[in-house]
C-alpha cells in the first residue's frame, strides 16, 4: 500500500510531462506539414523543374505545351 503513495504521483508526473511535450511540439508546428518530406525525398536537389508527383498529389495536370513525362 505505502507504494502506492509514491507511483500514482510519479505516474500523473510522466503523464503531464508528456502532455507538455505533445503540446510543445504542436505549437512548434512539428506536424505542419507531414505531406511535405514525403514527397521531398522522390526528387533531386539540381531539377528545380522536377515537380511532376507534387502536382500529381495537388491534383494539377500537366498542360501539353509542359515537357511532362510520357507516363503522365
Amino acid at each position: 500500500m505505502p507504494a502506492l503513495y509514491v507511483m500514482i504521483p510519479a505516474a500523473l508526473l510522466i503523464v503531464a510531462i508528456a502532455i507538455y511535450i505533445f503540446f510543445w511540439a504542436v505549437d512548434s508546428g512539428q506536424y505542419d506539414d507531414l505531406d511535405g518530406p514525403a514527397h521531398s525525398i522522390l526528387f533531386d536537389d539540381q531539377d528545380p523543374n522536377h515537380t511532376a508527383a507534387v502536382d500529381e498529389a495537388s491534383g494539377q495536370t500537366a498542360k501539353p505545351d509542359d515537357k511532362a513525362p510520357p507516363h503522365v
